[in-house]
């Protein structure tokens, strides 16, 4: 089973999702834009989701996680909970 290892923020709208995208992209750290604006209790560990497989989160949110290379930032992405950015960190087969 594959599973993925992720870093997501949360926030309310589109907008705000892709001005935060053009700064991590820029150079800052995905870690601290997470902490600073996540609304997910994750943002205060840097929005680190740990491992998970398929079956486990939003599907949405896994669709676009499992498509990812890791090191990717996804474009944001709208789930029930709001727009997310995900950070893929590590995949395992």
């Amino acid at each position: 089973m594959t599973l993925v290892k992720a870093s997501h923020l949360l926030v309310s709208s589109e907008e705000e999702a892709k001005k935060l995208r053009e700064e991590i992209l820029g150079g800052r750290s995905f870690a601290d834009v997470a902490a600073e604006v996540s609304m997910c209790p994750s943002g205060a560990n840097g929005g680190d989701l740990g491992y998970f497989g398929k079956g486990q989160m939003v599907k949405e949110f896994e669709d676009a996680a499992f498509s990812m290379n890791v090191g990717d930032v996804s474009e944001p992405i709208q789930t029930q909970f709001g727009w997310h950015l995900i950070y893929l960190t590590d995949k395992q087969d």
